[in-house]
């Protein structure tokens, strides 16, 4: 009878096809596009080798479009098992898809046995090329299972082998055609097994799927004497077999529309995650007035950013002083964290984060992958403690990074394969929009922690300028008196009649009377209104002016204040209000320090001996540098390379370093300059201050600017 019942089966499945072309346009992926190609291949099949009527091509007299027919249902059969385990290989600049070389043999073979033989088997040595092909397939086959895609390699190497033994005895017990047959019922069977080892899960559509694709893959079944003897039973099942034909597209349709609502499901909880976390970072009140008071709430900020977003551990680095510092962590062990506080001392700040140093992390964020290791000490902690990379989003300064957050421990991580790239369900890909309220939040820092450093500086500078007024103001009201008081005082000393024990008072007089004229000179030169612009700046006059002023302090507390000053020292490029304060901070600190011990017995040999509680002010000039030392007697430093970090622990005493040092390395950073700290042998300690002298950066200005004259 006519094999009508064919044509509707065949009228859906091209109907489908436009649903699996919309989904391709729509998602833009491989998997869709394969699906689209596979069911096109397979309508085409059905087309051409359907018996409808007299609409048949299998009479005998069309081999070629019996060839065609059976290539096109290899080709579809394979390209469904190839957009569930889309695995590549490299062969030179190329990748090619494993399924290429598995399905090309069967191709030459259905050509070979339809289009050249007609259907006929050859007989003697020609027959070998027919296992000849199959074995290359299976190579292929073995090569695919064994690149780890979809399934373990022990299972895809077992559904190799039971399909090869039953398709090579097939193909010696019964001739080359049943071989085709039975290797796409295989594929069929294989694409069944992938779509529950990909999808994982219980839905309409996985399971009108796997159904469909189950009974696809029954054709073999057709051969079976007690099914080709039945006519009912052989009609059964050769409908049964067209009718999963539809029932695999239609389950394939759902598959992609229950992927694209899992996909909204999710893009939906994680802009509200993104929404909770934006929040979240948004309550963390970051207005301080101090540096170091902003510093402090870093294990606070890390604490919130481990409790709300995908990452189990962060700490922050901040840079002080021209160096980098962990200013907080959260999630992360004490092993990890001190080995990481000893690392990000040894980054240097010139070089991290710079551009094309790392790569992003995810396209269109800011963040990178970040390897710790170029600045690894050999046998570090952090190798150890499996701790060599983290995910950094740096806070970008005017010039240099300020400081970096940094991230690791990522939760709910994408698995490394192929499933999950091509719509696995186990783990989530970090993307662009995790990362964005984390930005966000390092962007805020940086603006904050800058804003901080400058009214940081705007207070102080205007402590300096109230001061800078009540000393001119004070100059200016004891600058008349004082005129009165050495006028009479000199009329009195060039009197004649005076006894000695008079003249001795009235020396007295014009003694002080000038060193008050002095310490005034000293104050109006501070409370000089300030330029903007470096100057140049006498470090003699400065060290005098300074001097004069806090000897008495010095004398007070019983301090041996030494100064000395090289002669012809060259003036500095620098503003002198801010040198000054500078200078200042060194001495109260090395004033707190003499004050925590016993007197000691002296300081190194190449500054000379100095008694106890004795502090030694001096001044060189090497080369184009002038270098102002600050040297006492007190305890050494406990870590010199730390020494102007705010509020560390500065010596053996248990003091603090407090705001003084932090400020002066500032200050000298700032007048292009530097400051050191070092130890002294065999006890004591100096601050080192250095400057560029004057007249070697006026004429490393010159030439500058001669050369661009040029």
């Amino acid at each position: 009878m006519p094999d009508y019942y064919q044509l509707p089966a065949m009228i859906l499945t091209a109907l489908l096809l436009p649903a699996f072309g919309h989904l391709y346009l729509r998602f833009r992926d491989a998997r869709s596009l394969l699906w689209f190609l596979g069911f096109l291949f397979a309508t085409l099949r059905m087309g051409l080798l359907y018996r409808l009527g007299t609409w048949d091509f299998v009479d005998g007299d069309h081999p070629w479009m019996v060839t065609a027919g059976q290539a096109s249902i290899q080709i579809g059969s394979a390209l469904f098992l190839a957009s569930l385990s889309p695995l590549r290989f490299r062969l030179g600049r190329f990748k090619i898809l494993y399924v290429i070389p598995f399905t090309l043999p069967m191709v030459v073979y259905t050509v070979l046995f339809h289009g050249i033989l007609h259907g006929k088997a050859p007989s003697g040595p020609l027959f070998l090329i027919f296992p000849i092909l199959g074995l290359l397939s299976l190579i292929a086959g073995l090569c695919w299972a064994n690149a780890k895609g979809s399934l373990p390699v022990w299972a895809g190497v077992l559904c190799c082998a039971v399909a090869a033994i039953p398709a090579f005895w097939l193909l010696y017990a019964t001739g080359p055609s049943l071989p085709l047959t039975f290797v796409e019922c295989c594929n069929h069977a294989m694409t069944a097994v992938l779509l529950i080892a990909v999808f994982r899960r219980m839905s309409t559509g996985m399971l009108l799927s796997v159904m469909g694709f189950m009974l696809w893959a029954s054709p073999i079944f057709l051969v079976l004497p007690m099914v080709a003897g039945n006519s009912a039973l052989d009609t059964g099942l050769t409908r049964a077999i067209i009718l999963g034909k539809v029932i695999a597209a239609i389950g394939m349709i759902l598959l992609a529309l229950e992927d694209q609502l899992a996909i909204n499901k999710l893009a939906k909880e994680r802009e509200q995650r993104a929404r909770r976390e934006t929040e979240a970072y948004s309550g963390i009140a970051l207005s301080r007035r101090r540096v170091e008071d902003f510093d402090s709430q870093a294990g606070e900020i890390c604490q919130t950013i481990v409790e709300h977003s995908r990452f189990s551990k962060a700490a922050l680095l901040f840079q002080s002083a021209g160096k980098y510092r962990l200013a907080g962590s959260a999630g992360m062990s004490s092993a990890v964290v001190a080995s990481l506080e000893e690392l990000a001392r040894r980054i240097p700040v010139t070089e991290f984060m710079a551009a094309g140093t790392a790569p992003r992390a995810v396209d269109h964020s800011n963040a990178y992958k970040l390897s710790l290791e170029p600045w690894m000490s050999p046998g570090d902690d952090l190798k150890r403690l499996h701790f060599t990379s983290v995910l950094a989003i740096p806070m970008t300064g005017r010039s240099v990074s300020e400081g970096a957050l940094l991230l690791s421990g990522m939760r709910n991580p994408p698995v490394a394969n192929q499933a999950a790239a091509f719509g696995g369900t186990s783990g989530e890909p970090l993307r662009a929009d995790d990362l964005l309220p984390l930005e966000m939040l390092t962007a805020r820092l940086q603006a904050k922690r800058s804003q901080t450093m400058m009214l940081e500086k705007l207070i102080d500078s205007e402590k300096f300028a109230g001061l800078g007024q009540l000393a001119g103001n004070v100059t200016q009201q004891l600058n008349n008196p004082l005129t009165v008081i050495l006028g009479y005082a000199s009329l009195l000393d060039e009197t004649g009649n005076l006894d000695p024990q008079e003249r001795k008072g009235v020396e007295s007089i014009l003694t002080e009377a000038r060193r008050m004229r002095n310490t005034l000179e000293s104050l109006t030169r501070i409370s000089r209104q300030q330029s903007d612009q470096l100057e140049a700046v006498s470090v003699a006059e400065l060290l005098s002016d300074l001097e004069e002023l806090h000897r008495p302090d010095f004398l007070h507390r019983a301090i041996d204040f030494r100064i000395n000053v090289a002669p012809s020292l060259p003036k500095v490029l620098c503003r002198a209000q801010p040198l000054r304060q500078a200078v200042l901070h060194c001495l109260q600190f090395a004033i707190e320090a003499v004050e925590t011990q016993q007197p000691a017995s002296g300081l190194a040999a190449d500054i000379g001996p100095l008694p106890s509680k004795s502090i030694r002010l001096e001044a060189t000039c090497e080369g184009h540098t002038v270098q102002i030392l600050v040297a006492h007697s007190g305890p050494g430093f406990l870590r010199p390379e730390r020494a102007f970090d705010p509020y560390v622990r500065a010596h053996s005493a248990g003091d603090t370093s407090g705001l003084g040092l932090s400020l002066c390395a500032t200050i000298l950073r700032d007048q292009n300059g530097r400051a050191a700290a070092v130890n002294l042998d065999p006890h004591g300690a100096a601050v080192i201050l250095e400057l560029q002298a004057a007249n070697a950066a006026t004429s490393a200005s010159n030439t500058a600017s001669f050369a661009r004259a040029s």
